[in-house]
């Protein structure tokens, strides 16, 4: 119900406000390249943690194979002939939709990301009092729908425990064991994200400290994982890289509320990982041309994920929509997801946080606006 209009509402503002490019010129490429290279790497953790470690095979075979035959039984599970395997380049050109309404009533979730970002930028190449009339129409439905989320998080705890209650009766305690571990192959593939990648960025654009660097956005780190929203955690974000870190106010009010709204890292570590998990689970092979549309998905959809407390929940139904599931097996892996969600996604919004501010320490030192040395 809220998938698609907030993924695009979304998509669509967070490209329209990329009109700063045209005044930031350099920093603006660099902070989008920042982003999305730390995405991509995100993604390709996360999908090589799980092809490695497999913490789906902790379940008992009897409850794998209960999940397949219910599954069978109610011919749900998808057939995929090998002459109906899509080449590399039907796949790209599938991502433009011949019929953007069309798309957007069937939920071709590459084709509305698509349309969106080419609408949002078209919106900052016509006159701003025009363009001003559609993004803050857009604006206005983006915050409806992420309240619309918010009532519906109320409902949660009770579904979840409904949910859950119904899965392990059917699946046995079995797959609490199953996810308990994939919580921990999580938690090792956000660390080894933070660690390593941002402290190699560090090192590679700045030369400054990384454990001085971290304890000057610790605040900003500890809020994003009480609140689990990147936008709440803003106004600390910009205090930690003005007073903590000397970033001046007209870089970091540029990178921070991009990255709260395009950069989602941890969000990008979890959500392949339980997409593999869920095709594991029942039986879905997945092939390279699958992998790579898992990619390009998680990449462009994070745009329009929300930097709010649930928003992550909206980019997994679109990835398990390419994977095929039909609604009966995206109830079963949803539930199990929301379970476990409120727990992951503290941890995910740290490391997005974490991102927003390494991204907008790198961009200022390599624009010779503050000296590495004072972190």
């Amino acid at each position: 119900m809220v998938v698609v209009p907030l993924v695009f509402a979304s998509l669509l503002v967070g490209t329209a406000s990329l009109k700063d490019l045209r005044t930031l010129g350099r920093i603006g490429i660099k902070t989008l390249a920042f982003y999305t290279c730390t995405t991509a790497i995100a993604v390709t953790i996360g999908l090589l943690l799980t092809s490695v470690v497999r913490p789906g095979s902790s379940l008992p075979p009897e409850s794998r194979q209960k999940l397949i035959g219910d599954a069978a039984a109610q011919k749900a599970l998808p057939v995929q002939a090998a002459d109906e395997k899509p080449s590399i380049r039907d796949l790209l050109l599938g991502i433009i939709p011949t019929n953007p309404i069309k798309a957007l009533a069937e939920a071709q979730m590459l084709q509305i990301i698509f349309f969106a970002m080419l609408m949002g930028i078209c919106l900052t190449l016509i006159p701003p009092d025009r363009g001003r009339i559609v993004i803050d129409f857009f604006k206005a439905l983006d915050e409806t729908i992420v309240q619309m989320v918010h009532v519906i998080m109320k409902l949660a705890p009770y579904a979840v425990f409904a949910l859950i209650a119904a899965v392990v009766a059917d699946f046995g305690f079995g797959i609490l064991v199953m996810l308990i571990r994939y919580c921990i192959v999580v938690l090792v593939g956000l660390a080894a994200h933070m660690v390593l990648v941002y402290g190699l960025a560090l090192k590679a654009f700045t030369r400054t400290s990384v454990a001085g660097f971290f304890r000057g956005l610790r605040p900003a780190q500890l809020m994003g994982f009480c609140s689990s929203s990147s936008n709440a955690t803003l106004p600390v974000s910009m205090e930690c890289v003005e007073k903590n870190l000397g970033v001046p106010l007209h870089i970091c009010s540029f990178t921070l509320p991009l990255g709260a709204t395009i950069n989602m890292d941890g969000t990008c570590v979890h959500l392949p990982m339980f997409a593999i998990l869920a095709a594991n689970l029942f039986g879905i092979e997945l092939t390279l041309g699958s992998l790579i549309v898992m990619v390009i998905t998680t990449v462009l959809a994070s745009i329009g994920a929300g930097g709010v407390p649930g928003g992550s929940l909206m980019l997994l139904f679109i990835i398990l929509e390419n994977l095929g599931l039909t609604a009966d097996q995206v109830a079963v892996i949803v539930a199990l997801a929301l379970g476990i969600n409120p727990i992951l996604d503290m941890f995910e919004t740290m490391n997005n946080v974490t991102g927003d501010l390494v991204c907008t320490y790198a961009v200022a030192a390599n624009q010779d606006l503050i000296d590495p040395h004072d972190a």
